[in-house]
């Protein structure tokens, strides 16, 4: 906590934006530099690029010029921003030229941004430059407009961050008039400029790009402060026109219109989709698919928002983006209708406040009932046609009951008989059945039982009250009926549309290959023949994964084209689909795109780490060959050069003795060659082992006779002890390997140890020392290769005994791993299975 309070408070960045070169951003930022020096303030300049102007480098006359570090690449010296310099001034203001700049190799960041980061980490304020061409976001435009590519170029968060981000702006033709006059660049390169790089129309395409960035950052402030100050009421500094859809067919034209009201007043375009909360749609679910599309071909963002008020839902997102105008589509209700309720459109515009509201007709206007009375029920055909049949069976039912009880039930029993057999039919078949049996049921009542009896004709009020309740019950009825069974299709759709996006989002976290199993699933679901995921690369398509026989090469070929990117579209084949199954399967295809940058990201991951192994390990391996191998080849060289030489008389003692150090060198040389061609043998999966029973005490006496020691080892392996399934050679290897770094890393009070015992179906070995051990944490590193007890001591050796004892252990099936020795000290345990009586 302390260390934070005494942090300085981050510096402030203030970048000066440019459309072109030669805009004046360097000449403006010098200007800002002296009028804050003239006021007082400690300004140095850090790195400012006058590029030879004699008007830019005088304003730097009486500014501090901090000394450039000098670095050589490619045979030539550069100089870069020295940030250890400045960070040692302490500065107010530093003066940070070209932000996008790339460092040379070996600097201290890779770029300038980074070395502005840290002076503004240190409470240092910075003024900068930057071009739009620079910006990361804009780079391949700027490239398309130019045919320029820029290799430098900086991140839009870093320049975002900045407090102040100042437009250095210049017209086209008042910048080529500088270039001409030779303000810019040399004369030699005036003309290439300007028929080139600094044609009007890529000038006036550049001075655009700049203009919108900057509105842009401009529009995100007033969003940011307009959040704290928690103002929802509109500024109309921006025109911005929300269009609302309803998913129905007029939606197209509500989009074309409020394309073309948008495109007049050079506004932002936004269209906006409410769904309801339970995720259901008030009407008849179609495919937004499209309506995606032809927003993204009008240049309009698509957004959907959730809300069971869905003018209030309308209003809070259209507050919310600061919206100036609405574009709704007129009520598809009746007049009739709208004489009971004013309708949505009616409630946005009475509480619209500040937004200006188009209410746009369309064919599809007022037409509710047309549409009400076209769509098709969403009851099953087999409960329709029961309920046809129901229709005539129970009215007649009804009738059978009265005349044959005619003289024991009254009137009234016979109207609610009628009346239940109307609820009934309405129940089971919908609303054409209950229609049918509402009027068959009035007909029958009036004939049968309403005086005159056994004629259509009604003499009393009452009787037409009655029988025009009958028909409005089973009508109300019905459309309960239906209204229930829409719903339930719909929340039916909704769950196994959840469900499958549940299951493709699974698929993709936590399968080991989620592509080829996520279009698997898409195949098994939908029924297709064959799906696959197809990518376009230098203009040609390319099958990225497939599933079924016959998948398509490109998305021409396909029965049903899902684009997921321009670039990248999901292929199916088989048959066609519905336009219901679109949505699921446009997830689908955004579960893929993720799931190939997943699978590709993995790969790169696993390369990147394959790389950085190999490089360590060639580090690790170069370091310990330069002093390990060369050990024993120098002593051997030295050997030979003192026998070989002339003029010095050896006696044979001495003799004897050189030849000694050359034998011993020699076998310390090849003890580590063998163990570098161990560890090799290992990494390429060469070990083959030959595994047999074999005892323990037999193979430490050999292991121990290949191993050089002047200290006594301590050997307590009992020969009744029960044989390991081994290959003798490597278990050998692995004995001597680790005695062998027991004895030179374990010299303590008491000798090395080499113990036998039993646990359970296995016999292991134990190799004791009483050393200095290893540190806390350490025990899984010994293994690694080139460990040497992390490189304490000169002990002669390349750190690849215990990798290449764990190797072979591992091998043969077996375990090896290190202890600590009670009382300091480090213990390596090799555990073997036992050989079982078959096996011997």
């Amino acid at each position: 906590m302390d260390g934070q309070q005494d942090r300085p408070p981050r510096g402030e960045l203030r970048i000066y934006l440019g459309a072109a070169p030669g805009v004046g951003k360097t000449f403006a930022m010098l200007g800002e530099a002296r009028r804050r020096l003239e006021r007082g303030t400690d300004v140095v300049a850090g790195l400012v690029e006058t590029h030879g102007r004699a008007k830019t480098a005088a304003l730097l006359d009486g500014i501090e010029v901090v000394p450039r570090r000098t670095g050589v690449h490619r045979g030539r010296e550069f100089t870069e921003l020295d940030v250890d310099a400045v960070l040692a001034r302490r500065p107010e203001v530093a003066i940070v030229d070209e932000l996008a700049h790339t460092n040379i190799p070996g600097s201290r960041n890779e770029k300038r941004w980074q070395d502005v980061e840290e002076l503004l980490a240190a409470g240092i304020d910075v003024l900068s430059t930057v071009n739009v061409q620079h910006l990361q976001s804009l780079n391949d435009v700027v490239e398309k407009i130019t045919g320029v590519p820029q290799q430098e170029t900086v991140p839009d968060e870093v320049v975002r961050r900045a407090e102040q981000v100042e437009l250095v702006d210049l017209t086209p033709e008042a910048l080529r008039r500088r270039l001409a006059h030779g303000n810019i660049y040399p004369a030699e390169r005036i003309d290439a400029a300007l028929g080139n790089y600094f044609r009007p129309g890529n000038l006036t395409a550049l001075r655009e790009l700049a203009l919108l960035w900057v509105a842009d950052q401009v529009d995100v402030a007033l969003q940011r402060y307009r959040a704290e100050q928690r103002i929802t009421e509109t500024w109309e500094t921006r025109e911005r026109v929300v269009v609302a859809i309803t998913a129905g067919p007029e939606s197209e034209t509500l989009i074309r219109r409020g394309s073309r009201i948008a495109a007049r007043a050079g506004a932002e375009l936004l269209v906006v989709h409410v769904q309801h909360a339970d995720g259901l749609s008030p009407l008849v679910p179609l495919d937004l698919g499209k309506y995606r599309k032809l927003a993204d071909e009008v240049g309009a963002t698509f957004h959907t928002v959730v809300g069971d008020d869905v003018p209030t839902a309308l209003l809070d997102f259209a507050r919310g983006v600061n919206a100036t105008q609405l574009v709704l589509g007129t009520s598809r209700r009746s007049r009739v209708a709208r004489l009971f309720d004013e309708g949505k459109g009616s409630t946005v515009v009475r509480h619209s406040g500040a937004i200006d509201v188009h209410m746009v007709t369309h064919p599809e206007a007022g037409g509710r009932l047309r549409s009400w009375l076209e769509r098709r029920s969403p009851l099953k055909p087999s409960r329709r046609g029961v309920g046809w049949v129901l229709s005539v069976l129970v009215p007649a039912l009804a009738t059978v009951i009265g005349v044959l009880l005619r003289g024991q039930l009254d009137f009234s029993t016979d109207v609610v008989d009628y009346f239940l057999a109307t609820v009934v039919v309405a129940l089971v078949g919908g609303l054409g059945p209950a229609l049918v049996a509402a009027l068959l049921s009035a007909g029958l009542l009036n004939f049968f039982f309403t005086e005159p009896f056994y004629t259509l004709t009604v003499h009393a009020q009452s009787n037409v009250t009655t029988l025009v309740a009958m028909v409005v019950v089973g009508v109300l009825v019905a459309l309960v009926v239906d209204a229930a069974a829409r719903r339930a299709s719909q929340a039916t759709q909704a769950r196994t549309e959840a469900s499958l996006l549940a299951s493709y989002a699974r698929t993709v976290l936590t399968s080991t290959a989620p592509l080829p199993r996520l279009l698997e699933k898409v195949r098994e679901n939908f029924g297709l023949e064959a799906v696959s995921l197809v990518e376009k690369r230098d203009g040609v398509w390319h099958r990225v994964e497939e599933c079924g026989p016959n998948p398509c090469e490109e998305p021409d070929e396909a029965d049903v084209d899902i684009p997921v990117t321009a670039d990248v579209h999901l292929t199916l084949r088989g048959r066609a689909l519905p336009a219901a199954d679109r949505r699921v399967l446009e997830a689908a295809a955004g579960q893929a795109l993720l799931a190939l940058r997943q699978q590709r990201l993995a790969a790169a991951t696993a390369e990147a780490e394959r790389k950085a192994e190999a490089t360590e390990l060639r580090t690790a391996l170069l370091s310990a060959l330069g002093h390990d191998l060369r050990t024993p080849l120098t002593s051997i060289k030295a050997a030979i050069g003192s026998l070989r030489a002339q003029d010095i008389e050896l006696s044979q003692e001495d003799t004897g003795e050189l030849l000694a150090t050359a034998e011993e060198s020699t076998d310390r040389l090849a003890g580590l060659v063998d163990n570098l061609l161990d560890s090799s043998r290992l990494a390429t999966g060469a070990v083959r082992p030959q595994l047999r029973p074999v005892g323990y005490d037999e193979v430490v006496a050999h292991a121990l006779s290949t191993v050089e020691h002047s200290e006594p080892v301590v050997v307590a392996v009992d020969e009744h002890l029960p044989a390991v399934l081994a290959d003798p050679g490597l278990l050998e290897r692995v004995v001597a390997n680790v005695v062998d770094n027991a004895l030179r890393h374990g010299r303590g009070a008491e000798p090395v140890a080499v113990r036998g015992s039993t646990h359970a179906e296995y016999v292991e070995l134990r190799v004791i020392d009483h050393g200095r051990g290893l540190k806390k944490r350490a025990a899984d590193s010994a293994f690694a290769p080139f460990q040497r007890l992390g490189d304490r001591d000169s002990t002669p050796g390349i750190g690849l005994g215990l990798s290449v004892a764990k190797g072979f252990t591992e091998a043969m099936g077996g375990t090896i791993r290190a202890e600590d020795t009670p009382g300091g000290g480090l213990t390596v345990v090799i555990s073997l299975r036992a050989a079982r009586e078959g096996e011997r």
